[in-house]
């Protein structure tokens, strides 16, 4: 019967409704041609606006800052540098300088025949992560393994000690604060720091400097996460290859209609198995949400079992595992997460072209934007001006993953939309 109301409906021309959630369920389609015949537009939500075009460097990770800079990174390889600046619509230029940005031995070496990325823990190696926290202070997560080319092979090298490193740099100075390094017990050679978040209240460690949540994303396996006291530098690890930091075995996605299976040159035909990649504090501070990228599922816990210091607690690895709830699908796959001041947790979801909200209050997966553009959304950051932005890469066409060839088309995006019911950047944590 409730079918054959909203058919009535939708047959008057009308859009349905249902309580609770930003976008009308109707609106992505429209009716064409003489008899009207309906079709998916691929688009929902507000408006969305073009804010910058990437025409050198295909960019991953970006945050913004109090005044409005914008500050983008860029994994590597090739590229002339790692981090860089927006200086206007259609250019960026190297943060802080060039010369950060450039190791001076390199970005790896070889030590008998094994190749590593470079120990500098004083240059950029290759940045993934950027983050803005309430004081202006620009985080930035390097993780020390560049993409290289061997013999017409791509690969990665491992990390070594002094190259993965979390840096903190003065917006107002634009200067270095501090470098926080890890050790191999923590960052193990296969690791890969992929987002990160951070709570800087004073009670949230013992030492009161605050702290920051590091995801590591291996693609070796050793999944997990990577929390660092920022006040004396002491890290370790937490829900270490839990499951639900695991990737999905034999996942094939469907990127814009098209399965997608890995095809990489001298490799057979493989599977995109990324685990833990997005995550995302509440509003408060409680709890962390998270997902692999190859998983429909969405996952929280606690933050105070995150917190925990297994170097102090024996029982700290035991009761992070069994407080792990698995919050049920949310639609898809889903790459970075972010979230705003009322409790909003926005999921990229690369396989629709959208970007989802989970509301922990409805415990439900809700529509906010989809657009033909979001090819591929790689990281988001809201802004304290009320905005959404979103770095779109094309990363499914990109050389490594398509047999050596590019199939991406310039320019790569950052896109922005106004947030709903009036939300900005959640200040609570400071």
């Amino acid at each position: 019967m409730k079918l054959t109301i909203f058919a009535a409906i939708a047959s008057l021309g009308l859009t349905a409704a249902q309580d609770g959630f930003p976008v009308e369920l109707n609106s992505t389609f429209r009716t064409t041609g003489p008899r009207n015949v309906r079709i998916d537009t691929g688009t929902y939500g507000p408006p969305v606006e073009e804010y910058h075009y990437f025409y050198d460097q295909w960019p991953i990770g970006l945050a913004v800052s109090k005044t409005g800079r914008i500050f983008t990174c860029y994994t590597r390889g090739t590229y002339l540098y790692t981090l860089g600046e927006v200086i206007n619509e259609t250019a960026e230029v190297a943060y802080p300088s060039l010369e950060w940005n450039t190791p001076p031995r390199g970005l790896y070496n070889v030590s008998n025949g094994i190749t590593f990325g470079s120990n500098d823990a004083e240059h950029f190696v290759s940045v993934q992560a950027l983050y803005v926290t309430p004081d202006d202070t620009l985080w930035v997560l390097d993780t020390g393994r560049p993409t290289i080319n061997q013999s017409e092979r791509i690969s990665m090298p491992y990390a070594a000690p002094g190259g993965p490193k979390l840096i903190a740099i003065n917006l107002t100075t634009n200067s270095i604060g501090r470098t926080y390094t890890l050790p191999p017990t923590v960052h193990y050679p296969d690791s890969y720091m992929n987002d990160l978040r951070f709570d800087l209240r004073s009670n949230m460690t013992e030492s009161g400097g605050g702290i920051a949540y590091i995801v590591d994303s291996s693609n070796e396996g050793r999944t997990g996460f990577i929390m660092i006291d920022l006040a004396t530098g002491e890290s370790w690890r937490q829900l270490n290859q839990h499951p639900s930091t695991q990737a999905i075995s034999e996942d094939v996605p469907s990127y814009h209609g098209l399965p997608f299976y890995l095809r990489q040159n001298e490799h057979p035909l493989g599977f995109q198995e990324e685990g833990l990649d997005g995550a995302e504090l509440d509003q408060y501070g409680e709890v962390m949400y998270y997902s692999a990228l190859t998983t429909d599922y969405l996952y929280s816990i606690e933050t105070r079992y995150l917190r925990a210091n297994p170097n102090s607690n024996p029982m700290a690895n035991k009761d992070a595992f069994d407080n792990v709830k698995n919050l049920g699908q949310r639609g898809g796959n889903a790459n970075g997460f972010t979230g705003d001041s009322l409790g909003n947790v926005y999921m990229l979801m690369p396989e629709h072209n959208a970007i989802y909200i989970y509301n922990y209050s409805a415990q439900l997966t809700l529509p906010y934007i989809r657009d033909p553009r979001m090819v591929w959304p790689d990281s988001a950051n809201v802004g304290w001006d009320g905005y959404l932005y979103v770095t779109i890469n094309q990363l499914p066409y990109q050389p490594n993953w398509n047999d050596g060839v590019d199939g991406r088309v310039h320019p790569g995006l950052i896109l922005r939309s106004k947030l709903p019911d009036g939300a900005s950047k959640n200040t609570l944590l400071m």
